[in-house]
């Protein structure tokens, strides 16, 4: 639940950021830890690329630092922020803060669900289908949705991004996906990656399936109840690098 928001700097009240998180933006997640947050340049990068495209022009880093700012205040170290850009004459920068997430207790449980995601390369402010679907896994014992085509081809979960470990190599899928900072984080680690289409019958040959987001990195142990292979040094050495990566202040 959302414990404060502010606007480029100005705190606000309930019913302002009621209105504001229904309009038509975009936005990026993530987490705050002693001020400071992994892969701020990529959180950045994705609200200028998704701003240029929605509203044809970029985002004022300076309004996004000011509003996180803010939105902490002095007594907020930790929390989970999201910063929205909204559509208006300029687009408006806003910021809101919660109690901080930690990773999903693994190995986590996935549903494969038949969806996609319009322009899924942004992320997309009022996400009603994704959250949807996301709680219906839930209430049926599943900690996460997988969407796919028709045909069964995985894109990503429903807030998370899926990678796995195959014959040594790091694999993703390829498709219209977004692709989240913490992915994106991952996708420097030393190890030979690739993109290729991947189904969920696919899933069972991985050495190791994992989903990622802003909250971390989390094994996933079966998809469709199917279970999936487990390896505890793949996991570490994942695990490894994400924790190594240094994190950005924000004051």
């Amino acid at each position: 639940m959302v414990e404060r928001a502010a606007i480029e700097g100005r705190l606000m009240d309930g019913d302002a950021r009621f209105a504001l998180e229904s309009r038509y933006g975009h936005f990026t997640a993530m987490q705050v830890r002693d001020r400071r947050v992994r892969g701020l340049g990529l959180h950045f990068e994705r609200l200028d690329e998704a701003s240029r495209e929605l509203f044809g022009g970029g985002v004022d880093r300076s309004a996004v630092l000011a509003s996180i700012r803010t939105v902490l205040g002095d007594d907020l170290r930790d929390a989970s922020v999201r910063v929205y850009v909204f559509d208006a004459d300029p687009p408006r920068v806003v910021a809101s803060a919660a109690p901080p997430h930690e990773p999903l207790k693994g190995p986590l449980s996935v549903k494969s669900v038949v969806y996609q995601r319009y322009l899924p390369h942004i992320k997309q402010a009022a996400g009603f289908q994704q959250a949807h679907i996301n709680r219906t896994a839930r209430r049926e014992g599943f900690d996460e949705a997988l969407l796919t085509t028709e045909d069964g081809l995985i894109s990503e979960g429903s807030i998370t991004n899926l990678g796995g470990f195959a014959g040594g190599r790091l694999v993703w899928p390829d498709a219209p996906m977004l692709r989240g900072v913490t992915m994106r984080l991952l996708e420097r680690m030393d190890v030979p990656q690739e993109r290729r289409p991947l189904k969920v019958a696919d899933l069972t040959g991985f050495d190791q399936v994992f989903l990622c987001n802003s909250w971390g990195v989390m094994p996933v142990g079966a998809v469709d109840g199917v279970p999936l292979p487990q390896d505890a040094g793949l996991v570490a050495r994942l695990l490894g690098h994400y924790e190594g990566i240094a994190w950005d202040p924000l004051d």
